[in-house]
């Protein structure tokens, strides 16, 4: 399957964002891009790094304008898109959710991130209410969609549960990135265990993994920090943990990489690990600590 990325350095400017992101769409629908991956909140720039509840202005429902926007790009082209946004449920009430566009415009279905970080530069716990819609793939036009969200690429656990529902492909919108003052030996250990564990999860579950993450450098406006550098390396590996592609560290891209989805069928024939699972010993694994 051919699949199209988009790694985008963001500004303020959110219909700016939303404008480039429609070009870098067209433009990998007109080489053939059937799928088309957006990385973490994709139309603004990464507010977490500050609690500040004007942020909460840049939340929208769902359905809404941003699935109206993507939704007609979708029909117009004949794609799927999968889009990361700040969605408003209610009044207080906030997730960080990834919709899935089918061909025809229409919502295949969502994803609220179930796994949200608290760390410095990175106050997710402020804006997002855990998710409360589980670990179920999305079926579509082009095959059934493991969507998680960035921190969920951490835990093994969510990219199991996807695996063992059908999901044919796992993919992680994300914004990540090094924080100004680590040092360059230290930088690139995150980086390595960012990409590590998720070739890791491809490895376990005989799937492919696509991984979208935003690139550049973007200010902390509180000015407590030097703001973070969002690290790209946008990446696709195959069924055995394979690099496909990997992007730039510190540069846009768009590309389109062809994803063959059968060939998961054939490792797994190979390495057997859903076969050997000894599911009648793995009980005390939903406690938070075993002592």
């Amino acid at each position: 399957m051919k699949t199209g990325i988009i790694q985008q350095h963001n500004t303020a400017d959110k219909k700016y964002n939303m404008q480039r992101l429609a070009e870098s769409i067209k433009a990998l629908a007109s080489e053939g891009a059937e799928l088309i991956i957006l990385q973490e909140l994709h139309n603004s720039l990464y507010f977490c790094q500050v609690e500040n509840v004007n942020n909460f202005d840049l939340a929208e429902p769902i359905p809404g304008p941003s699935t109206e926007f993507f939704g007609s790009l979708a029909k117009e082209l004949g794609v799927v898109i999968v889009t990361s946004l700040f969605e408003k449920r209610a009044a207080g009430l906030y997730h960080n959710t990834a919709v899935v566009i089918e061909r025809d415009g229409t919502i295949a279905g969502k994803y609220r991130k179930m796994h949200i970080p608290d760390d410095p530069a990175y106050y997710e716990k402020f804006y997002f209410t855990p998710g409360d819609l589980g670990f179920h793939p999305i079926d579509t036009s082009v095959g059934c969609l493991g969507v998680l969200v960035c921190w969920d690429q951490w835990y093994p656990e969510a990219a199991r549960l996807m695996a063992l529902q059908g999901a044919e492909m796992l993919i992680y919108p994300t914004a990540i990135g090094f924080e100004s003052s680590d040092e360059p030996a230290e930088q690139q250990r995150q980086r390595e265990a960012w990409t590590t564990v998720q070739r890791g999860h491809a490895v376990a579950n005989g799937l492919p993994v696509v991984a979208v993450n935003r690139v550049g450098h973007e200010t902390d406006p509180s000015g407590m920090t030097g703001g973070i550098e969002f690290w790209g390396s946008s990446f696709v590996a195959g069924p055995q943990g394979e690099l496909l592609y990997r992007a730039s560290d510190h540069e846009e891209e768009r590309k389109v990489i062809d994803i063959d989805l059968a060939h998961s069928e054939q490792v797994r024939r190979w390495w057997p690990f859903l076969r050997d699972r000894r599911i009648d010993k793995y009980t005390d694994i939903v406690k938070r600590f075993i002592d």
